[in-house]
Parts: structure tokens; C-alpha cells; sequence
């Protein structure tokens, strides 16, 4: 029986309310995703649009709204001069955390990685399939997926401990309170080669005012930075575990990030995108 039978009429407005709130009729494909999607997936151009919106039913915000076609670590400050050509080499090890359909693994494989050098971990892997379905690579990708919890010190992450070389934490550290955000920077930190220029990079929700918000859902807060509270932070989980690093990235106000369903109520007018990196000192 379809589960959303079993709903009440007002459960069942509510789901429909919340889909349409978050779905987006017509996805934009950037020309960026549209090269992985015509050279790596072998998707042709002209069907491109009808692959990716069968996917965009499923009735989450993050497909609804096409944030699976992100490709953000192609877009990274560091991805041409260091993070690509360090992972070309052979001898450097990716781990996405937080992965989800695992497209900035896609990017990186897309332009000449071997995705044997490429992990991706989250707390479910609800996502896997249609990763494989959108990419069309269930039989060539060779990277290695794992469900964990970063809060859990006996997770299937352990076994990564100090052996990733360059850690994407797109999306990641602004769900949390900054008081978890702390406890997932000293995982990281035990996930990183132990040696000079290891990485953490990525893309998240900032604000020029940090603190503490609400969830969407009204329960408890995530905490969302500026640069400074950011380096503050690292300095501190630093400073615990007696390794140094350099901090940095930029930051700017979005201005249509109003625009965006449920993001206006949710930032305030002074949200913002941070990109940021934290590399090892030693």
C-alpha cells in the first residue's frame, strides 16, 4: 500500500504543502554539470533534462530544489591549482563527508581521478542509488562508500583515521550546534594524513551576525559563522589537540537567497555562502 494513503487528510496537505514549498518544476543544469553528465554519465544533451528531473520527484528539499546538479568542489577556490592536481597524482586520498548522491566524487572522477583515491561517507546512504542512476555508473565507480555517524568514535570511519589526504565538508558543520560543530572538527582532525597541508574544504551557509538559529523544524539551533568565528573555532579544536592550521576563504551575502524557498525565515537577511579551506601547518 503507498504510505501516503495511510495519511490523514491534513497529514496528507502537509505533504504536498512541503513538496511544493521545495520542488522546483524546471532544474537548471549548469554547463559545468552538463559536461559531466554528456562526457562522464554518456547522458545525451538532448535528454538531459528529462534524466535529471525523473529523479527531482523524489520529495526531498535537497532533490525537489536540484542540489544534487552542485557540483561544488569543481568551483572550489583550491580545486584547479591544488586540490585537482594533488589528486591526479596518484598518491592523495578524497573523502566526501556528507556525500548524499556523491557529485562532487563524480566531478573529481570526471576529470581524470581515480576513483578508487575517493570515499564518501553520511550518516544514511539513502542516496546511493539514485546517485548511480543519475550518474549512470553503477559498474565503473570504484569508490568506496560508508554509512556512519561523525559523532560516533566506533563507526565504519575509523577506519579512515589518519589516511585522507583532502576532506569536502560542504554542507556539513552548519547543521550542527557549534558546540557539535566542535566535536566534528576533532573527528576530522583524527580522519586527516598527520602531515603538513592536509585539507578541509567547502561551501556553507554563513552569517554576518554568528550565533546560534533556530532549526527549520523548531527543534534546537545550528550555529552559522563568519570568517572569524570560523578561524576562532579551528584555533580552539587546535589548540586541544596540539595541531596548528591555517584557516581561511571568502564570504558574501547572496542576494536571492530570500528567493529560495524556506531560506529567507531560516538565515535572516544577513545570510551568506562561506567557501572556506583549513589546511594542516604540520
Amino acid at each position: 500500500m503507498d504510505n501516503q494513503a495511510k495519511l490523514s487528510p491534513e497529514e496528507q496537505k502537509r505533504l504536498a504543502d512541503h513538496r511544493t514549498r521545495f520542488f522546483v518544476p524546471e532544474l537548471e543544469i549548469s554547463d559545468s554539470t552538463k559536461e559531466v553528465l554528456v562526457k562522464y554519465s554518456k547522458i545525451p544533451e538532448d535528454q538531459l533534462q528529462n534524466h535529471v528531473e525523473s529523479i527531482a520527484i523524489h520529495p526531498y528539499p535537497c532533490i525537489g530544489m536540484g542540489r544534487f546538479l552542485n557540483l561544488h568542489i569543481g568551483r572550489h577556490q583550491l580545486y584547479q591549482s591544488e586540490i585537482l592536481p594533488r589528486m591526479l597524482s596518484g598518491d592523495q586520498t578524497y573523502l566526501d563527508l556528507g556525500c548524499a548522491f556523491a557529485q562532487d566524487i563524480r566531478r573529481l572522477v570526471a576529470d581524470g581521478v581515480d576513483s578508487s583515491k575517493c570515499y564518501g561517507a553520511d550518516l544514511r546512504l539513502d542516496f546511493l542509488e539514485l546517485g548511480y542512476e543519475l550518474f549512470n555508473d553503477r559498474n565503473s565507480l570504484k569508490s568506496r562508500f560508508i554509512a556512519a555517524d561523525i559523532f560516533d568514535n566506533d563507526s565504519a570511519l575509523k577506519e579512515l583515521h589518519g589516511q585522507i589526504d583532502i576532506i569536502d565538508a560542504s554542507s556539513f558543520f552548519h547543521l550542527f550546534t557549534l558546540d557539535e560543530q566542535k566535536q566534528v572538527a576533532r573527528s576530522v582532525i583524527k580522519l586527516m594524513r598527520p602531515r603538513k597541508d592536509s585539507l578541509v574544504v567547502g561551501r556553507q551557509v554563513g552569517n554576518a551576525d554568528p550565533q546560534e538559529y533556530p532549526r527549520r523544524n523548531g527543534l534546537g539551533t545550528r550555529f552559522r559563522h563568519d570568517l572569524p568565528s570560523w578561524r576562532r573555532m579551528w584555533d580552539e579544536v587546535g589548540e586541544e589537540t596540539g595541531v596548528k592550521f591555517d584557516v581561511g576563504g571568502t564570504m558574501q551575502t547572496v542576494p536571492n537567497l530570500g528567493t529560495v524557498p524556506g531560506a529567507a525565515e531560516l538565515e535572516g537577511e544577513s545570510a551568506a555562502m562561506m567557501e572556506f579551506y583549513v589546511r594542516r601547518l604540520g
